[in-house]
């Protein structure tokens, strides 16, 4: 029987295997033990920033997705109000703006379905490793490395589900899982309290944030309970990369309107001001002229010429005298 979900993953595993197996070879290079929780744990951090790192430019659509949805939710309400009683007008105008406006509803789904199938590959290629079954490019000595390696004690391959009262397995798996949790609600929260602008807050597009913004952090914590503890060190390393890159982008470029927005705004008129204050002490301090104290002429001041005057009015100006003469004085005569 032809096995299409095997045909679609077995190159996964074998790419997944691949990196995840030349970062466990870098850390036993550098002294590690190759059977040890610390370089199987720091091989799957490894695995996540390259994982990560891959899927930056469909993160960056994303972003400008979001951010284009937010952006025409005005003009989405409008339509509503003018087709509200049409749907099938509705529709065809909502997509006709979308096209339009460059925007694709969908694009901002992208990087969590694409990280689906890696997630899956990751978590055949462990679970089978802990039951000592090699996947992609793993030896069957590396599948027992990393059955019996242990963090903190605990062993990666330990889940919740099948914890057995093993205090250690039950322990860090539930931090996992609640960190994995609260950063999956803490990355949603931050996109639509700081990137939304209030006006986007209220259409359908906000409903469904607001649904993925309590739906997922649920899915993920019930699932959770049966990942390996390895898998949930992948998935939550992929979160806290996601909120520290989400919240570089969004500082940095915000969409007009929201939070962010005004926040930047604020930072580059401080730093606008900042600036200009250096400035002005620096040109102080090295004796140059600066634009609050103007720069004063030195030069002495050039005597000023008499004006020219014809024979007639000096001749009047000096009762008739010549030059050097004094007018007479009128009470004399």
């Amino acid at each position: 029987m032809f096995d299409f979900f095997n045909v679609i993953m077995n190159p996964l595993y074998y790419a997944i295997s691949f990196v995840l197996m030349k970062w466990h070879d870098f850390w036993t290079w550098i002294g590690l033990d190759e059977s040890g929780g610390a370089s199987w744990a720091l091989s799957i951090i490894g695995l996540t920033v390259v994982i990560r790192a891959a899927l930056i430019p469909l993160f960056v659509k994303q972003i400008k997705a979001s951010r284009n949805m937010q952006l025409i939710q005005p003009k989405v309400k409008e339509l509503q109000k003018k087709y509200g009683h049409d749907r099938e007008k509705l529709g065809q105008e909502t997509m006709k703006l979308y096209r339009e406006s460059g925007t694709n509803p969908f694009a901002s789904c992208l990087p969590i379905l694409l990280q689906m199938p890696i997630f899956f590959a990751l978590f055949g290629v462990l679970n089978n490793a802990a039951d000592g079954k090699p996947k992609g490019v793993l030896t069957v000595q590396d599948a027992k490395n990393f059955g019996n390696s242990e963090l903190f004690g605990v062993p990666l391959s330990g889940t919740l589900f099948s914890a057995d009262g093993d205090v250690g397995i039950i322990v860090l798996a539930a931090f996992l899982v609640l960190a994995m949790t609260a950063t999956t609600f803490l990355t949603q929260r931050q996109l639509m309290s700081k990137n939304m602008p209030a006006d986007a807050l209220t259409g359908p597009y906000a409903q469904q944030q607001k649904l993925l913004l309590y739906v997922l952090p649920v899915v993920f914590a019930v699932g959770g309970i049966a990942f390996p503890i390895g898998v949930l060190l992948y998935w939550t390393t992929s979160n806290l990369w996601t909120m520290g890159q989400q919240f570089y982008v969004i500082r940095r470029n915000p969409a007009p309107g929201t939070p962010a927005f005004f926040a930047k705004e604020q930072r580059d008129a401080a730093k606008a001001a900042k600036h200009g204050a250096v400035a002005t002490e620096a040109s102080a301090e090295g004796g140059t002229t600066t634009a609050t104290e103007p720069e004063t002429d030195r030069r002495p001041a050039r005597r000023q010429q008499p004006k020219r005057q014809s024979r007639e009015q000096r001749k009047k100006s000096g009762g008739g005298g010549g030059p050097g003469k004094t007018p007479p004085d009128p009470s004399t005569t």
